[in-house]
């Protein structure tokens, strides 16, 4: 991660500092089986408590792939799933007001199960199958508050809808 202030003119002519934080790219995996959809758990320290959420990450260090390669590595990494159809969903932007960062969104299908090869800092990790209607509950009530989990549930919604 870098972080760097740069001096910015506004539409005003004034002059002023903004703060721009920058980090790799990452993919986030929505695997899909029937009705079920795959989640995965862990300790998140900035907001000091264990999130529900899609597979996702980004490559180790400043390394720099192919997002959909990404997504197939993080699947596997992460819930030891292997997908036979990964499907582009769309981008997102992860917090575009402070952070360059970008996610491509991927549907999963055609799955195979495997054993995990979770990195040291995933060690925690665990993962579970919910039914749809169980994952928009826990949408519903706050106990799945990751925005990217959310924001990739409703492009898959969008897709299906389309």
């Amino acid at each position: 991660m870098d972080v760097r202030e740069d001096t910015i003119r506004r539409a005003d002519g004034s002059t002023g500092i903004y703060g721009v934080v920058h980090r790799s790219d990452f993919a986030l995996v929505i695997p899909l089986e029937g009705t079920r959809l795959h989640l995965v758990e862990q300790y998140r320290y900035p907001v000091r408590q264990r999130c529900w959420e899609f597979p996702a990450g980004t490559l180790p260090g400043r390394e720099h792939g192919e997002p959909i390669e990404l997504a197939r590595r993080e699947l596997r990494e992460e819930t030891g799933l292997r997908a036979g159809t990964l499907t582009y969903l769309g981008r997102l932007d992860a917090a575009p007001a402070t952070l360059d960062q970008r996610g491509s969104v991927y549907l999963a299908t055609d799955l195979t199960a495997g054993a995990p090869e979770r990195e040291p800092e995933e060690q925690d990790m665990c993962s579970a199958w919910f039914e749809r209607a169980e994952v928009e509950t826990m949408i519903r009530d706050g106990v799945i508050t990751d925005a990217h989990t959310i924001a990739a549930y409703l492009l898959l919604l969008l897709r299906e809808r389309h």
